[in-house]
């Protein structure tokens, strides 16, 4: 269980990592020189390098390719990215992770959570006040345990994705590994598209002042973007209604094929007494 400790950063470092994280959230598209120009349009005199510090600590870049942003560790192996032109058809075909930055009240907090892509259903998600490598894996792992493997797991080229511990929860079950173009949060579409969701749906609207208290709110909210929230791609149907429909129409399925041989065998029953 991770708790919430109070992160040595200034309260003018804060607002502007608060400012950044929702101008990012409209605008992913902006880089440095466009997010520096925007803190600076709204009264704050700040200089490029340090918004560029402030959004490597916060995990955010701009979709689009550059030099020497958000690098993943050099000792990592990349693997390519393997769903260009791939049709999702059905549910544990493709999952993905990411991380997100959460503005809190009295501090801040990473998210990071493992989709369903064909569904957009959560499978599991976890917060921590630091960017390391376990909170992701324990995410991972509980995913893994509740709903088995999928066949393909994407997700971009940071370090905690790269590192050996997440990958051998993968390899180790003959899951094939894919991963971003770097700078391309396209290429996981889906889960940014959740990131958006997320933050304007909930934690704009609640503004959580500490982790537990985030945690109990994302519980709820989670468990209601599953199994409550529609979806216009999904046919105005559920995440949880496309995910588990699959398993629920094979339990129809067998249930009707017990009824028939049932009633064959109550039929020829009948027909010797």
């Amino acid at each position: 269980m991770l708790y919430y400790e109070p992160i040595p950063i200034s309260a003018r470092d804060q607002t502007l990592m608060n400012l950044l994280d929702e101008q990012y959230t409209r605008m992913p598209f902006y880089g440095v020189r466009k997010m520096t120009r925007y803190l600076q349009e709204r009264g704050y005199s700040v200089g490029k390098d340090h918004v560029r510090t402030l959004l490597r600590f916060m995990g955010l870049q701009a979709i689009f390719p550059k030099k020497n942003l958000s690098l993943p560790h050099p000792q990592h192996t990349i693997y390519p990215y393997l769903l260009r032109e791939v049709e999702i058809t059905r549910p544990n075909q493709v999952w993905s992770a990411d991380i997100t930055y959460i503005r809190l009240i009295e501090g801040f907090a990473y998210l990071t959570a493992v989709i369903d892509w064909h569904s957009r259903a959560v499978l599991s998600w976890r917060l921590s006040n630091t960017l390391d490598t376990s909170f992701c894996v324990e995410a991972l792992q509980e995913a893994l345990s509740k709903y088995g493997s999928p066949e393909i797991f994407n997700t971009d080229q940071g370090s905690q994705f790269t590192s050996q511990a997440f990958i051998h929860e993968l390899t180790s079950r003959a899951i094939s590994v894919s991963m971003d173009g770097r700078g391309r949060c396209l290429d996981n579409i889906f889960i940014e598209r959740l990131w958006r969701s997320v933050k304007y749906e909930n934690v704009y609207l609640y503004g959580y002042q500490t982790i537990p208290e985030a945690r109990s709110g994302l519980a709820v909210y989670f468990e209601r973007y599953n199994k409550e929230r529609f979806h216009q791609a999904l046919g105005y149907k559920t995440p949880w209604q496309i995910y588990r429909g699959q398993e629920i129409s094979e339990l129809i399925t067998k249930y009707d094929v017990f009824e028939k041989r049932t009633l064959a065998v109550k039929t020829q029953e009948a027909i010797l007494h």
